[in-house]
């Protein structure tokens, strides 16, 4: 049976990181603060700094690295809302792994903070990430209209949120 866990990212994890975050189907939607190439040092800097957050986590699956999943909390006014991200390692797609490990960290999100409001943009030529979204119980908000800078071009980024389940 496969397991999928969630954990802090660890100095092992940096050779994984690395071929994963090479893979450009993988990185083609990510934010581009994310460095291409992505090197050791790359890897190094995120496991001992930049992943440094009880909303960041490392998407294990059968003792594997695979992928990451994270909520960056708001500030100030915003500081109830949070922004959902996430990759996964191209052999892992589509068998709801992303599912599953996103309701994980979203279940510790509401239950542990006072995020009240998750959101996530996806850029309009990424499908997949829409439908990730919806079976997460994400709903669409908005379109805002040529707002994200890619190699190039202006794409639509769809905003999707996700409200605190009322108990």
């Amino acid at each position: 049976m496969s397991v999928i866990t969630l954990r802090d990212f660890v100095e092992s994890d940096a050779k994984q990181l690395v071929a994963i975050l090479n893979d450009m189907d993988v990185t083609q939607y990510l934010s581009t603060k994310i460095p291409s190439p992505y090197s050791y040092e790359d890897a190094q800097w995120w496991i001992n700094e930049g992943s440094q957050s009880q909303l960041i986590k490392a998407v294990i699956f059968n003792d594997k690295l695979i992928g990451c999943v994270s909520v960056h909390p708001g500030e100030f006014e915003f500081d109830r809302s949070g922004e959902l991200g996430y990759w996964l390692a191209k052999e892992y797609w589509r068998q709801g792994i992303t599912v599953k490990a996103a309701s994980m960290l979203l279940e510790t999100v509401f239950s542990k903070t006072k995020i009240a409001r998750v959101f996530a943009y996806v850029c309009e030529d990424n499908p997949a990430s829409m439908k990730v979204l919806q079976r997460l119980g994400f709903e669409q908000d908005a379109v805002l209209k040529n707002a994200m800078f890619k190699k190039g071009h202006l794409f639509n980024a769809h905003l999707f949120s996700l409200l605190k389940p009322k108990n």
